[in-house]
């Protein structure tokens, strides 16, 4: 190939790649709600389970709200404060606000779900919730579905809660993911990401959150492995601007429900 094929290709590529970023950039971003219940025992994981699984993902299935996400964390098994985590995609705020709604109205979901609607004072179905809103990144507009082979029960699904010192500072390990390409990194390592997005509602702010999918806990582990021996990784994270960007890290190991949508 002669030099100036090189170039000429250089350049294609280039355009390409510009190209594809300005196309996600101009993608509408959507909104997520993340539920997180707190409950303590198995009479509450019952009534949980139960209306999710028979009343408010059949509900929301018929509002064309599709790939609804239930985990449970792996701690579960040795914690007091146990955990149920509900993740809802929607286009836009009016859309989440619609369907609530539009659920409230509906019959065959209040039935289904009486026991958890109509719960008495000393019988609660847990002990307490968060409710979180994420606003997808501008590189990841929409969330995917992972591409796993294993069963359901042998998954491991990595939550991550990136917390800022400041929203200067904030906007900086935004941007890193972003226009540093951290989002390229991933994706180009296969990490099966369902979504990133900034925080715009919740109690841990400012903070950025995304999920990541394995076929299992050694696959995980695999995968970080080469993501922090990755020479990107190595000159991203040492760029000076990108420096202190982050002051606390929380990581979930998460399990998806029998009922999950994915």
């Amino acid at each position: 190939m002669t030099r100036k094929q090189i170039t000429i290709a250089a350049v294609c590529v280039l355009t390409l790649l510009c190209s594809t970023a300005f196309a996600q950039r101009n993608q509408e971003r959507e909104y997520y709600k993340l539920i997180v219940y707190h409950y303590k025992d198995t009479a509450q994981e019952e009534v949980l389970d139960s209306y999710l699984e028979y009343a408010l993902l059949p509900a929301l299935h018929r509002q064309k709200i599709s790939d609804i996400g239930v985990f449970k964390p792996l701690s579960n098994d040795t914690s007091a404060d146990k955990l149920l985590y509900v993740f809802m995609p929607f286009k836009t705020l009016k859309d989440m606000n619609k369907t609530e709604e539009d659920i409230s109205g509906d019959n065959a979901y209040q039935t289904a779900g009486s026991s958890y609607i109509n719960a008495a004072y000393d019988k609660p179905p847990y002990t307490r919730m968060e409710t979180i809103l994420l606003y997808a990144f501008p590189m990841a507009p929409k969330m995917l579905l992972p591409k796993l082979q294993s069963a359901k029960n042998e998954r491991v699904y990595e939550l991550r809660s990136y917390e800022s010192a400041t929203e200067k500072i904030f906007k900086n390990k935004v941007q890193m993911f972003n226009e540093g390409d951290e989002i390229g990194l991933f994706k180009r390592l296969n990490f099966n990401a369902v979504f990133y997005s900034e925080v715009i509602a919740g109690s841990h702010m400012p903070n950025l959150m995304y999920m990541t999918c394995f076929e299992n806990k050694a696959d995980r582990d695999a995968h970080w492995k080469s993501f922090s021996s990755d020479p990107f990784w190595k000159t991203l994270s040492s760029m000076p601007e990108y420096q202190h960007n982050v002051s606390h890290i929380d990581i979930t190991f998460l399990r998806p429900a029998d009922y999950s949508d994915f």
